[in-house]
């Protein structure tokens, strides 16, 4: 927040000055009207009463008053928003307030829960006081399914799963890019988002997917190549953790479609039968027909499995160079991930991952 480097103390003596100023000059020229004084009076006395009367109000105030500070905003803006809603008596009583407290300068946008008719200094301190602050903080991981995200919305925000599912249902109105083909999955943005009280499931959802699209046009996607991208991005976002081992998985699954080799990933078959959370499958999940099933049908899966972020994002676009044509992780606790060129070396890399499953038993 902006706002000027003087100290309230002197502001209140400068306007004070300036009403006494204005005060004695009414009253000199009452003087030479004379016996015309009182009627005089009737013309002057509001002007007077102006210049005399407090720019602020007394007091913590009375009720409730909820208002919003935008990212930006000055603290003449914030006094203006303040005193529109009632919450201060004037801007100007804000700011020479504000210019007391060096934290204002910091105050962060969102909604905050205010009073009517507060002192200047009263509004301030409230302004700065946590629990003021009625923005719901919603932080979406990397890696969740778009099922996983509304469940997360719903737990942390309070939005109801019904309109949640009905604002998924208008991919027109939360802005999906034409490679969505109507599904979100992919497209809500894992990232730190700031709920306002009133939102509805659509203005939360939208957001996700307008931060998609930012990070997009920001990396240069061309929208030819959107689809694909965002697929092999929440591939590589659910198969490795560090972006190095992100840009080689992308890299295993470039080789591979090269040469008509399947993908056969344990990710989009779990993703196909609703186990996301698995490390493995089962010959039987692995025998499902569905076009996620990268087991039983080449290429890419029919779309993503996962909500990528930035990192798998560039590892999709800049895959790591390599001939790679196998991975697995041997540690799923640190994320460990061998590659391999031939399946001799991916067996034993495998035999290592078996063994870290036979020392932790249940995982």
């Amino acid at each position: 927040m902006d706002l000027p480097g003087t100290h309230s103390g002197d502001s209140r003596r400068r306007r004070g000055l300036r009403r006494r100023r204005a005060l004695v000059a009414i009253v000199a020229a009452l003087a030479v009207i004379g016996g015309g004084t009182w009627a005089a009076w009737g013309t002057l006395g509001p002007v007077v009463a102006r210049f005399t009367e407090s720019d602020d109000w007394d007091g913590a105030g009375t009720g409730s008053v909820d208002v919003r500070i935008a990212a930006g905003d000055s603290g003449r803006t914030i006094g203006q928003s303040l005193a529109k809603a009632g919450v201060v008596k004037t801007s100007s009583a804000f700011v020479a307030a504000s210019r007391t407290q060096p934290k204002m300068a910091g105050i962060q946008p969102g909604t905050y829960r205010l009073k009517e008719h507060m002192s200047a200094a009263a509004a301030v301190a409230l302004l700065l006081d946590p629990a003021a602050k009625v923005t719901t903080r919603l932080t979406v991981p990397e890696g969740l399914t778009v099922k996983q995200v509304l469940a997360l919305v719903e737990k942390t925000v309070g939005l109801p799963a019904a309109d949640l599912e009905k604002a998924l249902a208008d991919p027109a109105a939360l802005g999906l890019p034409a490679a969505a083909n109507g599904n979100a999955e992919g497209y809500l943005f894992p990232a730190t988002y700031s709920v306002n009280p009133g939102e509805s499931a659509a203005d939360v959802l939208k957001a996700m997917v307008t931060q998609t699209n930012t990070v997009m046009a920001n990396l240069g996607v061309p929208p030819e190549r959107m689809h694909d991208v965002v697929v092999e991005a929440s591939i590589a976002q659910k198969e490795a953790r560090s972006p190095e081992d992100m840009a080689k998985v992308a890299r295993v699954l470039d080789n591979r479609i090269a040469i008509g080799m399947p993908l056969q990933l344990d990710s989009t078959v779990s993703y196909a039968v609703g186990a996301t959370g698995k490390v493995t499958t089962t010959a039987e999940q692995r025998a499902t027909d569905s076009p996620y099933n990268t087991y039983l049908h080449p290429g890419l899966p029919a779309g993503p499995i996962s909500n990528p972020g930035q990192d798998a994002l560039n590892a999709a676009l800049n895959p790591a160079d390599g001939p790679w044509l196998f991975f697995v992780t041997v540690n799923p606790e640190t994320g460990e991930t061998r590659f391999a060129t031939t399946i001799a070396e991916h067996n034993a890399n495998v035999a290592l991952f078996q063994a870290w499953l036979k020392d932790h038993p249940g995982q």
